[in-house]
């Protein structure tokens, strides 16, 4: 594959976690409404649409989004245990919607890539800083 092996499973505990759980639940509330409309057209972000684990209801969560071949790598801002993050890897796939066209992904995986790789490099001190080193594979069908 990508000559990357699976991450160690990581608990975010508090403030240990790439950002903080109060930005997380702000985002959540106030930016994601507002980053939606933007995120589906402009690089390097997409919006992927899941259905909740319980609740069964259709959820669009703005990511940070980037391009290998074969593969769609999200940056896991707030680390791997975030509710949409539980969703996707359940139900085993999501749908994106990038630069205006969709795009049906499948074969969520969880990879730990310290030295960031997978992303471009102008991208990678900013996710350096943030302490992101967690990511998201996900396969087009």
């Amino acid at each position: 594959m990508l000559g990357l092996r699976p991450g160690p499973r990581r608990e975010y505990v508090g403030d240990q976690m790439p950002l903080p759980k109060r930005l997380a639940r702000f985002n959540l509330r106030v930016t994601n409404r507002l980053a939606r409309p933007l995120a589906s057209r402009l690089p390097w972000f997409g919006v992927l649409t899941h259905r909740g684990r319980r609740s069964g209801w259709l959820y669009r969560t703005p990511v940070n989004l980037f391009r290998i071949p074969n593969w769609y790598v999200v940056a896991l801002t707030y680390g791997p245990d975030t509710q949409w993050v539980r969703n996707v890897l359940e139900a085993g796939e999501c749908e994106l919607q990038t630069r205006g066209r969709w795009v049906r992904l499948n074969g969520p995986r969880l990879i730990t890539d310290e030295n960031r790789r997978l992303v471009p490099p102008p991208v990678r001190p900013i996710l350096c800083v943030l302490g992101v080193d967690r990511f998201m594979l996900l396969r087009p069908e």
